[in-house]
């Protein structure tokens, strides 16, 4: 049997979403789940990081803050900087934010009440390791469980990431007040992606349509593509 590709999964203090996250990568055939650790540095063999969601630190000064400034944020910018695939789901985004990995922050819900609920999207960007089975404008129905997640960008910046196209997803019916309904958000080089929305929560069918398994085939998909490349251009 061919090696799958590993996948780590980060947990800090207050990560309540790994479990979930787990599951939805082991029912990619070719994604092995690993765990890291908050206090890792390094990772052995990893294709990917996943940062899921959660209360790390209890929410604690500001959200995802103190998360931003453990050692495992060292391998996690390091992945990002070679252009390997990083994944922040919910609070892992915010994380992703503080960190500076990705731009613009996420502030308290504009009705400053904890929000969980389905919200319908659209699919905008596909250029990514997580969205390459999507096509643009594929409507996505997934849950978001947060109470900071409107993203706000000041006027310069948003007009910089609309202009390169990286806002992945957008509410329709915006729950939060994200600046220009954005859910999702990729870097500039489309490896690095943050998610408020969960889509490891809807990866089997009993819970409603599994939008969500797209995003973690997608990823298999890119992880393949990219090791057939290596081979292929291996002396």
């Amino acid at each position: 049997m061919p090696s799958r590709h590993r996948v780590g999964i980060v947990r800090f203090p207050g990560t309540n979403c790994d479990l979930d996250t787990w599951e939805a990568v082991s029912l990619i055939p070719e994604l092995e789940p690993v765990w890291i650790s908050h206090k890792d540095r390094q990772g052995s063999d990893l294709s990917a990081i996943i940062l899921p969601g959660g209360f790390s630190y209890g929410d604690y000064l500001r959200t995802g803050i103190i998360a931003a400034r453990s050692p495992v944020m060292d391998m996690v910018g390091s992945f990002a900087e070679n252009g390997l695939p990083v994944l922040g789901i919910c609070n892992g985004f915010q994380i992703l934010v503080e960190a500076g990995i990705l731009p613009g922050t996420l502030l308290p819900n504009s009705g400053r009440t904890f929000l969980c609920q389905e919200e319908a999207l659209v699919m905008e960007n596909c250029r990514t390791p997580f969205t390459t089975l999507f096509v643009p404008g594929t409507p996505l129905t997934l849950p978001i469980a947060h109470q900071e997640g409107r993203f706000f960008i000041d006027p310069d910046q948003l007009q910089e990431i609309e202009k390169k196209g990286q806002v992945l997803l957008r509410y329709l019916n915006n729950p939060n007040g994200s600046e220009r309904e954005i859910a999702g958000l990729a870097n500039g080089a489309g490896n690095v992606v943050g998610l408020m929305p969960h889509p490891e929560r809807r990866v089997r069918s009993l819970f409603g349509r599994p939008d969500g398994l797209a995003f973690f085939r997608s990823l298999a998909l890119h992880l393949d593509r990219q090791k057939l490349r290596t081979v292929e251009t291996a002396p």
